[in-house]
């Protein structure tokens, strides 16, 4: 992909409330979800404590919810939604079982909360720089520091964010080894993917969202997920990405934040 000119000073990135409210963001959303439940704990609290079967959009209204009001709400919005996120944390929690099999979680664990954070910066930024001009490293490095407040909210020690962009990816290509996909997962990966008792104009987005999900892992959670995957996939993934790149950034502001206004409307 022909790389973009740096991004022109008339059109700053001050932070993570700058960066939030863009759409295409959602792009990334099946990749970050798909990560955090990967890791055992998350996962299997995910499994045993989600309805994905019932509701495959639960979770990610909720983060979405969460993300715009402690980026972009009143302060009123952002304490609700940590305190919305709390209750909904507080019964996702078990000892390890005697099989082995299954770990230990608690969804207020600090370091569960790093690493959902995580995903979230990791994967709005890779679709951010597919779709926009690259940030200084200036804007880089303040963007990278604001993603911390997605932790920091709840449970999330200020310290425990690593302190650079370059610790963070040291963090992240330590973690990926100890991601694993077992049956229970991976079987909750397929109901979200499959959306099958969304909302129609859900289902009819989901090959794109499958297609996008599958292309922005690595190969071996692409595999892990059952995810299939070709030169020929490959090629429409990088089209698709290409095109938004020409595309998005000339649509008016009102419809690349159209998502954010209407969760924060959300009562």
């Amino acid at each position: 992909m022909r790389r973009r000119p740096p991004e022109r000073a008339m059109n700053p990135v001050r932070g993570i409330a700058d960066v939030a409210p863009e759409s295409v963001l959602l792009a990334g959303a099946g990749r970050a979800i798909l990560l955090q439940l990967a890791h055992p704990a998350v996962g299997h609290g995910v499994a045993r404590h989600s309805s994905f079967a019932h509701d495959p959009l639960k979770r990610l209204h909720g983060t979405l919810r969460y993300i715009y009001a402690l980026t972009n709400g009143t302060p009123e919005q952002a304490a609700a939604a940590r305190a919305w996120v709390d209750r909904a944390h507080w019964p996702v929690r078990a000892d390890a079982a005697a099989d082995g099999i299954h770990p230990a979680y608690d969804a207020r664990d600090p370091e569960l909360q790093l690493w959902v954070a995580a995903t979230l910066y990791d994967s709005a930024t890779a679709i951010r720089g597919a779709v926009f001009p690259p940030l200084s490293p200036a804007a880089a490095d303040a963007l990278y520091r604001d993603y911390a407040v997605l932790g920091k909210a709840l449970q999330m020690p200020a310290e425990l964010w690593p302190a650079t962009r370059e610790a963070f990816a040291s963090y992240m290509a330590g973690m990926l080894p100890t991601l694993r996909v077992d049956d229970a997962v991976a079987s909750a990966a397929r109901e979200l993917l499959a959306a099958r008792n969304a909302p129609l104009w859900a289902r009819l987005l989901m090959p794109l969202a499958r297609l996008l999900t599958a292309g922005l892992l690595t190969p071996e959670l692409r595999t892990a997920f059952g995810l299939p995957w070709s030169a020929a996939r490959d090629r429409v993934f990088r089209a698709v990405l290409s095109a938004t790149a020409v595309v998005y950034p000339r649509l008016p502001e009102a419809i690349r934040h159209a998502p954010m206004r209407y969760y924060l409307r959300w009562p």
